[in-house]
């Protein structure tokens, strides 16, 4: 299984927190990352999105075809963001575009099974991959929109 994080792009401040909308730079940054990520995205990729309004638009920016999961609404719990991806025993590629800190935290999860405050740059994108054979996890990707 392939799981991609997506972090939403540089958003406005404001309330209601689901309307807020992207900025011109996070406009920016989502159209840089999603150019880097369509190629290379396996046929078939589920993606997920937060009903928010700023990762509708990030996830926009790679294409119109996702569904959108309050699973993964802001302030989600991490393993509730694992569990709506299916990992770590799911099968296929799913990318979810959420939000800080709980992807941050997920991201942790995997990688070392604790709750760390990791954090991933707005519009940043974390690919993990599970071989089953072995259940070993690779980090294939880590890259934030700045390095774009």
């Amino acid at each position: 299984m392939d799981l991609i994080l997506w972090r939403h792009a540089e958003a406005e401040d404001g309330v209601p927190d689901l309307a807020r909308t992207l900025t011109p730079k996070g406009l920016k940054q989502a159209a840089r990352m999603g150019d880097l990520l369509r190629p290379l995205l396996p046929q078939g990729t589920r993606i997920l999105v937060s009903p928010a309004k700023r990762t509708q638009q990030t996830a926009q920016a790679l294409t119109p075809e996702f569904s959108t999961e309050p699973a993964i609404a802001p302030g989600a719990a991490p393993q509730a963001v694992l569990s709506a991806a299916g990992w770590p025993h799911g099968t296929g590629c799913v990318m979810l575009v959420g939000h800080q800190p709980s992807l941050g935290i997920a991201a942790a999860l995997i990688m070392t099974g604790r709750e760390h405050g990791w954090k991933i740059t707005k519009s940043g994108v974390w690919w993990f991959s599970r071989d089953p054979a072995d259940a070993q996890v690779s980090l294939r990707l880590v890259i934030s929109a700045d390095q774009l």
